[in-house]
């Protein structure tokens, strides 16, 4: 790198000590900063959820860096410059994390240790039968950084596993589907649901009563996406009718999730505080630097998003 970039970090919410210290030591004799609105210009801005402010003092900006794989905050601001190019983490930690919590979902699910947890607060004395893992196939919905290895990690557990995805992914051990035309075809080889989708225009309520439908009976929902894949009242009304056994929820349409939010009183749903996979100082780092190095040198990176796409 020959010349000296400069670097503004925005991340409303994060303490940026760190990251400043973590990028100064890894690009050492550039221009790094927290952002401010008396920030001047920047080459490259390292963010998550800027305010529109932001945009209006960074004008000039070869690349966005977005701190986690979902980059739909972003897309929602109407002060996003149309012609900055969009990079969002590939991994970086996450994927090793998401595959731990979806699997330990799915297992606690298809051991009934859910169930056990739920006899153990009405002090019952209940032990289950060994359940065999093919009578749960678990079904991933996203195909990208995060979706492989969940699936990867979900065989190792001798689960059955299918994927789906806009296009057929050929994955050692998984049964791939492709498209809308496939969609209700992976439903109903799923009895466990797992949504990994980037929020886009075409997946937002993806996770609907219709959907819901389409699954084998008996179906468990473990979504670590977004909070509007799922149509919240769509899924209290299957289990209120037996349709869906249960649900791990890690992601809500608002966060934290309101105290009198209906999931709450709801004993078959696990909520966690979106913390399946959070994104890891030290990687990321390493990522983002690794490829503002290569844009310096006039060479192409990875992770650029398509924003006709949404990710």
């Amino acid at each position: 790198m020959t010349g000296t970039p400069r670097l503004v970090f925005c991340a409303p919410g994060a303490k940026p000590e760190p990251w400043l210290r973590g990028l100064r030591d890894a690009l050492p004799g550039a221009a790094i900063e927290a952002w401010s609105e008396a920030s001047a210009p920047a080459d490259y801005a390292i963010v998550w959820t800027p305010p529109d402010a932001f945009y209006a003092t960074q004008r000039g900006l070869k690349a966005l860096f977005n701190l986690g794989a979902g980059v739909d905050g972003l897309l929602r601001s109407s002060a996003l410059p149309a012609h900055v190019p969009l990079v969002r983490l590939e991994d970086a930690g996450m994927a090793r994390l998401m595959a731990e919590y979806v699997v330990q979902a799915a297992v606690r699910h298809a051991r009934e240790l859910d169930r056990m947890e739920m006899d153990r607060r009405a002090g019952r004395w209940a032990p289950r039968r060994t359940i065999d893992r093919s009578e749960f196939p678990v079904g991933v919905m996203g195909a990208g950084a995060l979706g492989v290895p969940v699936a990867q990690a979900l065989v190792a557990h001798d689960f059955p596993v299918s994927l789906w995805s806009r296009s057929i992914k050929a994955v050692d051990g998984v049964r791939s589907f492709g498209g809308v035309e496939q969609r209700d075809a992976f439903l109903a080889a799923t009895r466990i649901l797992v949504c990994l989708l980037p929020l886009t225009p075409d997946t937002e309520n993806i996770l609907d009563a219709r959907l819901f439908e389409r699954l084998m009976p008996d179906a468990y929902l473990i979504n670590v996406a977004r909070g509007r894949h799922l149509v919240d009242a769509d899924l209290l009304a299957a289990l209120a009718s037996g349709r869906m056994a249960g649900a791990t929820l890690d992601v809500f349409r608002e966060e934290p999730l309101p105290a009198a939010h209906p999931f709450w009183a709801e004993p078959r749903i696990t909520i966690t505080p979106h913390c399946s996979a959070v994104t890891q100082r030290s990687a990321t780092i390493e990522q983002i630097v690794a490829k503002i190095v290569r844009l310096e040198a006039g060479e192409p990176i990875s992770g650029v998003v398509d924003r006709n796409r949404g990710y």
